[in-house]
């Protein structure tokens, strides 16, 4: 319950200690009633303990004016995963072009391809910046002085915690989806160069007007990273910080360790059970991994550090506990994103659990 919240761990007996307006409570796990719903502990002095409903969270009165700029964004996010999943590519086209090069009918044919699929890489370009402009909407929310901590924030104000684990969850996605189609990054260089041809032959392009050279420059980059979206979210968190001089980093930071252990503890307790349905197990699996990666790009030394506030052996355990087809491409994405886990710094233990 709200003010029952921090615990640290009891030595014998499995007794909790929960300090709470001055009062001391001391409780064995069996009796503990509604006061502490925690049924692990772990070597963190602190697991935020609540249900964060993600099937039904609706937004308060004072979190509805930031819920409904996000909402408009979110809206989006499903048709951009659609349109992504079934971009299949000019390769074809671009081949015949690129083997047959005095043959312009061919030419004319890898352009007219090419030139419709730019437009929807422009698209999913923009829209990478609509969801950067919605996070920090959301950080604004959830890091500002309203409540005391981060639980607090995530507790009271569900609606735009969801709305988060949403932006997480669309970007493990997209990425997923972007690694494994090569026509991107294929279809976009061919286009630059075709252009640049048309440009030194004056030819006029009528694709030209779509993409500007600047703005080619930035889709360029963009989808030249491995998970671009990913670097989107981490890229718009560190401006966020460095945008709000006068707010602690660990305001930032905590929320997206909080949100992992929310994620954790729903996963391995019985609030398990209170997901209506499977699919919002692996959504809340993907968030959880979403806000490590994320923390681990913005927190100083990242979220395998010993100082790290992230229980990383029991987010690893709870995905190792789950059907393993389910969660191998989670697993890479910790192993593979992330930008600390090489580091001397990291614990062996750790280390070993992801090879």
């Amino acid at each position: 319950e709200p003010g029952h919240r921090k615990h640290t761990c009891g030595g014998l007996g499995g007794t909790v200690v929960s300090v709470n307006s001055g009062h001391i409570w001391g409780t064995r796990y069996r009796n503990m009633g509604n006061l502490l719903k925690v049924l692990t502990c772990t070597d963190l002095e602190q697991e935020p303990n609540f249900f964060l409903d993600f099937e039904n969270a609706q937004p308060t009165d004072a979190e509805r004016e930031v819920w409904e700029q996000v909402d408009v964004v979110l809206k989006d996010a499903k048709g951009i995963l659609d349109e992504l999943q079934a971009y299949k590519g000019a390769g074809q086209e671009i081949r015949e072009a690129i083997q047959n090069p005095n043959d312009e009918a061919l030419q004319e044919q890898a352009w007219a391809a090419v030139v419709p699929l730019v437009g929807k890489l422009k698209k999913f370009y923009e829209f990478s910046q609509r969801l950067e402009a919605a996070l920090h909407s959301l950080l604004r929310a959830l890091t500002s002085e309203t409540y005391d901590d981060p639980t607090q924030h995530l507790e009271r104000e569900q609606a735009l915690a969801k709305q988060f684990a949403e932006i997480l969850h669309f970007t493990l996605r997209f990425d997923e989806l972007k690694m494994t189609n090569p026509a991107i990054q294929n279809d976009f260089s061919y286009y630059r160069r075709t252009l640049s041809r048309m440009r030194i032959n004056n030819v006029p392009a009528e694709g030209e007007n779509e993409v500007n050279n600047e703005l080619a420059n930035r889709i360029s980059l963009f989808y030249a990273d491995a998970t671009p979206m990913l670097k989107t979210l981490s890229d718009g968190t560190t401006k966020f910080v460095s945008e709000n001089k006068n707010l602690p980093i660990e305001n930032t930071t905590d929320c997206l360790s909080t949100m992992a252990s929310v994620c954790k503890v729903m996963l391995e307790t019985e609030y398990r059970s209170r997901f209506t349905s499977e699919e919002t197990v692996s959504f809340c699996l993907r968030v959880m991994v979403g806000v490590i990666i994320l923390y681990d790009y913005v927190h100083p030394v990242g979220a395998f550090a010993k100082s790290s506030k992230i229980d990383m052996k029991g987010c690893i355990k709870v995905l190792k506990d789950q059907p393993p087809n389910s969660v191998e491409g989670l697993l890479n994405a910790l192993r593979y994103t992330t930008k600390h886990l090489n580091d001397e710094s990291t614990n062996k233990t750790i280390k070993s659990m992801l090879q």
